[in-house]
């Protein structure tokens, strides 16, 4: 007879890697949509008079929409489902990108942008949520983690495409805009495919639907958990609540002390360089192409780290590293010293690798500390909040840089990665080699159903 075994005990499959796929197109475009509006923004601006203010209205109005995305998106995402909003979501983000190529106008511009943002927000807490819930637990860190890493593949793609676009001449940044459409379309004939969560199924009492998922995958001989998901309503003040607070505090924490110098500082990187010296030409695209392309190199190594040594180094040692790696180049700025093109993209390599390598936690903690009936909410409401964050950021930083110069940008940037440092240090929990149940029960007070259930569970066994 078969041993019975769990989603949780099955080996990574081919379908694991499928459900990958499907999620991973979130963060894909994401990075993509964010880093395309910073080429962009090099070639409109020199055909079109706009102020600081309009320019950062531009280059915000994406992060801003996220923050009202992930907010409605997580919220829906559990209270209805994970795959029909994971599927309009692709085709509204198509024909939105597409409408980009006509606009005439900066405000047109900003209205779209802020669409977009909308809708890759609510396309982040059910991508999360999806994966998380379909993943082996000893791989659920990596898979997680790899999400984030495909964020900076469509972020140097982005850079890429914009730097071969720039042949187009005038009309560019319309084509550079317009690019985002195709993996859009993509990914939205792929999602057709995909499963609902047998999790979110059982957890509104659909167990029957589960069931049939969880065997047409996995096989007969597969249960979906060995606690039973029990049907709870999905409330958003929840995430707040029974435990919860303390999570949510950490996860938007945390998230939006990495993100905010990582979008102002990635979303300007060409005026960056060229403060610099080095706006001869297209060198700043090129470089900021390159720069991005190995910051993929921090990721491989931290998809091991996570689940050899856990969640909380592969953390706290980052921060402070980031926070060191930029103080270096303000300092380096400030003595007025002449940096070559290589030293500059070295040390920028420095802090984006272990920038990257510790990304991969905006996706593991919100999706493993929080219970299925609020898991999207929780990363939407910690998606929205870091958006609004990075935005408001992201809106100032180019009076920021112009007012006060590189060195000051840097040392303002480093001070928030020291920040989290602490942060992390005295708050991040470790989640390694635990089953979701137990992940998201950490905690917990009596008063939440989901941990009375394993309590019980425990005392049974």
């Amino acid at each position: 007879m078969n041993k019975v075994r769990t989603m949780e005990e099955m080996p990574l499959s081919r379908f694991h890697f499928k459900m990958f796929a499907y999620s991973g197109g979130s963060a894909f475009l994401d990075g993509y949509i964010i880093g395309i509006i910073a080429v962009a923004l090099s070639v409109m601006q020199r055909q079109i008079d706009m102020s600081l203010t309009v320019t950062g209205l531009i280059g915000m109005a994406t992060l801003a929409g996220m923050f009202v995305g992930g907010m409605l998106g997580g919220y829906l995402t559990d209270l209805m489902g994970r795959k029909k909003i994971f599927i309009i979501n692709m085709l509204i983000i198509a024909i939105v990108s597409t409408l980009q190529f006509f606009t005439n106008d900066p405000m047109q511009l900003v209205i779209l942008r802020f669409i977009l943002g909308v809708m890759i927000g609510a396309d982040f807490p059910i991508a999360g949520a999806l994966m998380t819930e379909f993943s082996p637990q000893k791989n659920r860190g990596s898979l997680l983690g790899g999400l984030n890493g495909l964020w900076y593949v469509g972020y140097a793609s982005s850079y890429l495409v914009g730097y071969f676009m720039l042949v187009f001449g005038d009309t560019s940044w319309r084509w550079m805009l317009l690019s985002s459409a195709v993996p859009a379309v993509i990914m939205f004939f792929a999602r057709l495919r995909m499963p609902e969560s047998p999790r979110w199924l059982a957890n509104k009492g659909r167990e029957e639907e589960a069931n049939a998922i969880v065997h047409k995958i996995y096989g007969k001989n597969v249960v979906m958990s060995k606690e039973p998901e029990i049907k709870v309503k999905t409330t958003f003040l929840d995430i707040f609540r029974n435990g919860n607070g303390k999570w949510t505090m950490f996860v938007a924490v945390f998230w939006s002390l990495q993100v905010v110098p990582t979008f102002a500082i990635g979303t300007y990187i060409p005026e960056i360089l060229g403060q610099f010296g080095f706006a001869n030409g297209t060198k700043e695209y090129l470089g900021s192409a390159i720069i991005n392309i190995v910051y993929l190199v921090g990721l491989f190594p931290f998809l091991y780290l996570v689940e050899r040594y856990g969640r909380r180094p592969t953390l706290i040692w980052p921060f402070l590293i980031c926070s060191l790696s930029l103080i270096t180049l303000g300092l380096g700025s400030a003595s007025g010293a002449n940096m070559s093109f290589i030293w500059i993209v070295v040390l920028f390599i420095i802090y984006g690798t272990l920038n990257t390598g510790m990304g991969i936690h905006q996706w593991i903690y919100p999706n493993e500390l929080f219970p299925t009936h609020i898991r999207g909410t929780a990363m939407g409401f910690s998606t929205g909040i870091t958006r609004i964050t990075s935005a408001i950021g992201t809106l100032f930083f180019p009076a920021f840089l112009a007012n006060y110069g590189v060195s000051a940008t840097f040392y303002a940037c480093g001070a928030m990665y020291f920040i989290g440092f602490l942060v992390a240090l005295f708050m991040a929990p470790e989640t390694k080699n635990m089953s979701l149940s137990q992940a998201s029960s950490m905690n917990k007070s009596s008063g939440d159903p989901q941990n009375k259930s394993f309590i019980q569970k425990k005392t049974m066994n």
